[in-house]
């Protein structure tokens, strides 16, 4: 990269790149290639002024090296673009809306005033044709009021409040379309598979490639727990696949040999091979884009009430034009009522308010996958939560090996690394990152590996069953021993960690000692939660009851559950809704996603497992768990807001018509009042939430 450092601060640079001007696709690129770096905390680029602005995690002199290294080749074959840019959506709705202004400006200062009037019934026509078309159809909606109130004004000769009223109605139209239209963008990133590593099989073997380098007709390997990068077929295998987040079905799909499997769903049971159909890229993005636009059950039920309550209002607004006009026998003032009514503020404001919300919790690292889910996080008054990844520290260390049986430690590390390297949990990474600290390469060597959800891993190496998972799968499940004379031995195990065991033939071949320590912010955390109207905290856990307690008293959660299975926490969850309780449920693990998707929000820790990203309705970071206080204020301050547009937009445009009725303000007044109060509620709810408002 040629770039000279314009500004620099503490974990913080801003550099100008030395190229005369930055396209779209490569301002794209740039940000997703410096988003994907291990050391990148926050991006921003700027195409216009060819800026970059980064917060960095690393030294300077290897974040300097990083970007001195960087070229557009390089970065287009490793890098993967979404199929629509946010950046080119935005740019494109800002030259409509300036273009708008300014043909708006030109024609009413230049154009004479017979062309100025031929031009304004040319745009009368789509709106008469809108409201004419609601009246065949026998509905009274907003449609019909602009049409009549445009119509009237025409034929008083008054085209300069009908033009007016026109380009406010337009601009409306532009900004709810940029809303609508950002918004799906905004959920199809947010629900991004985030995926960057496949098992590719190939005749050496599963060789483990970057996503942007799979191909069609390349065959890939999905294992229980695997999110499917793209879309494809079943080669070999047989899966059971949860496509709850493209197709809405609750039960899990069976796929065998020439089924179909879609991107962005999930492995739940099984191993198969897939055959890619499509490049990288190239079907998510509109396969959301139609959930989106077809389900109405993202929206709030704000938004929601909004919506119907705008229809709802358009006979009363009729209705009063033609009784000011029977009182009064004024045309002027039934005019003054058609000009104002409801629903550009409540249809618009709304949607507008809840974006600008989920954008702020983007900000924050939060990611939320509709305004519904807000509106839960708002009303909630039990959060449960998870223990390992969520309460402690999202990445335990494997701090101590202990063999049996005479075997030796490095080794037995190194065939848990192989196991444990295919289903990506807390735990699992620990095991993998340890025996990648001391050096140990553990390529593959056994058969097929089985996972069995809140249990364990089996698999088969040089003929014996190879078996690592929970004390319960290991000695109650697999009824597997320990070696004789070393009872005592395994009696004495440290109690302050928790234990990971594998087994060989039958006999216990070592014990995992990983420590996972209790995150510092967890107990304040809990504390400000209550402060923010939370009744109940809960913990759930497969660990033994002896852990849980230890743990539960550190953090203060009001109780807990020990050694429980993924079933037995969705089942609490839904005993808690039946209680009449609105439940948010904090995990991240595969055991987790059961009870993620009964409770009314569930939240997934990104560094989590694929499967509880992808069913859980909103997603944090896992830097910090005060991304919950956030979310919850967001949450608070997003209804608070929209309470406050409903109080001023009734008031208001309810003032603004009895004024018309008593014949104090004009139509043109009005109307633009009316036009104006809507932009200035618009703004507001664009305007990022207050913090601390609730």
């Amino acid at each position: 990269m040629n770039a000279t450092i314009v500004h620099e601060s503490r974990g913080r640079i801003r550099l100008r790149l030395r190229q005369e001007r930055m396209t779209i696709a490569q301002a794209d690129l740039l940000e997703a290639w410096c988003q994907s770096q291990p050391w990148a905390a926050q991006v921003t680029v700027h195409e216009r002024t060819c800026c970059l602005i980064l917060r960095y995690t690393c030294p300077r002199q290897e974040l300097l090296a990083a970007l001195t290294a960087f070229t557009w080749q390089r970065a287009a074959q490793t890098t993967t673009l979404p199929a629509h840019s946010s950046r080119a959506l935005n740019r494109t709705f800002e030259e409509k809306l300036v273009t708008k202004v300014v043909m708006k400006a030109a024609c009413t200062l230049f154009l004479p005033a017979p062309v100025r009037i031929a031009r304004i019934l040319w745009h009368m026509v789509p709106f008469l044709g809108r409201g004419l078309g609601c009246l065949r159809r026998r509905q009274m909606k907003v449609e019909v009021l602009d049409a009549l109130s445009i119509s009237l004004s025409a034929c008083r000769g008054d085209f300069s409040t009908a033009g007016a009223v026109m380009f406010l109605l337009e601009v409306g139209e532009l900004l709810e379309e940029w809303t609508r239209r950002k918004s799906v963008a905004d959920l199809a990133q947010s629900m991004a598979l985030h995926v960057d590593r496949v098992w590719l099989h190939t005749e050496a073997g599963e060789v483990q490639v970057p996503l942007a380098q799979v191909r069609p007709g390349d065959q890939v390997v999905l294992r229980t727990g695997a999110i499917i990068p793209v879309d494809g077929l079943v080669r070999e295998g047989e899966v059971t696949v949860n496509q709850a987040s493209l197709t809405g079905e609750s039960i899990p799909v069976a796929k065998r040999p020439g089924g179909a499997l879609y991107a962005g769903t999930v492995v739940e049971e099984g191993e198969c091979r897939m055959e890619v159909k499509q490049a990288v890229g190239e079907s998510r993005y509109d396969q959301i884009v139609r959930l989106i636009e077809e389900a109405e059950g993202l929206k709030s039920a704000a938004e929601s009430k909004a919506a119907g309550l705008a229809d709802k209002l358009v006979p009363y607004t009729f209705a009063g034009s033609l009784l000011g006009f029977l009182l009064t026998r004024n045309v002027s003032r039934a005019l003054s009522v058609l000009m104002v009514d409801f629903s550009c503020a409540l249809k618009l404001a709304m949607p507008l308010a809840v974006l600008s919300a989920m954008g702020q919790a983007s900000k924050a690292h939060i990611t939320v996958k509709g305004g519904k889910f807000l509106e839960a996080v708002a009303q909630a008054d039990t959060i449960v939560f998870d223990k390992t990844g969520t309460l402690t520290h999202a990445c335990p260390q494997v701090v101590r090996v202990v063999p049996f049986g005479g075997r030796e430690e490095g080794e037995m590390l190194r065939l848990a690394a192989c196991l444990e390297e295919h289903f990506p949990h807390s735990m699992a990474n620990a095991v993998v990152a340890e025996a990648k600290r001391r050096g140990l390469d553990h390529e593959e060597f056994h058969t097929k590996v089985d996972y069995l959800v809140a249990h364990g891993i089996a698999s088969t190496v040089e003929g014996q069953r190879v078996l690592i998972g929970s004390y319960h799968f290991i000695f109650e499940d697999e009824l597997c021993q320990v070696p004789a004379g070393e009872q005592e031995r395994f009696d004495t195990l440290p109690d302050e960690y928790s234990h990971l065991y594998l087994a060989v033939g039958g006999q216990l071949a070592a014990v995992l000692c990983i420590a996972d320590p209790l995150r510092q912010e967890a107990a304040q955390v809990l504390a400000a939660l209550r402060a923010l109207g939370i009744t109940q905290t809960v913990m759930l856990t497969g660990d033994s009851r002896r852990t849980a307690a230890a743990i539960a008293a550190q953090v203060g959660v009001d109780q807990f559950r020990a050694e429980v299975l993924p079933a037995d926490k969705a089942a609490f969850v839904a005993d808690l809704r039946r209680q009449g309780h609105t439940v948010l449920m904090v995990g991240d693990g595969i055991n987790d996603s059961p009870a993620l998707s009964e409770a009314d929000a569930g939240i997934a820790i990104r560094d989590g497992a694929a499967i509880a990203r992808e069913i859980a309705d909103i997603t944090i970071s896992a830097q910090s768990l005060w991304e919950l206080v956030e979310l919850r204020r967001i949450a608070l301050g997003l209804m608070g807001r929209i309470r406050a547009n409903y109080r001023f937009v009734i008031a208001f445009n309810s003032a603004l018509i009895a004024l018309g009725v008593a014949g104090v303000l004009p139509p043109a007044t009005g109307a633009t009042l009316h036009n104006l109060s809507t932009l200035a509620v618009s703004l507001r709810s664009m305007a990022p939430l207050p913090k601390g408002q609730d």
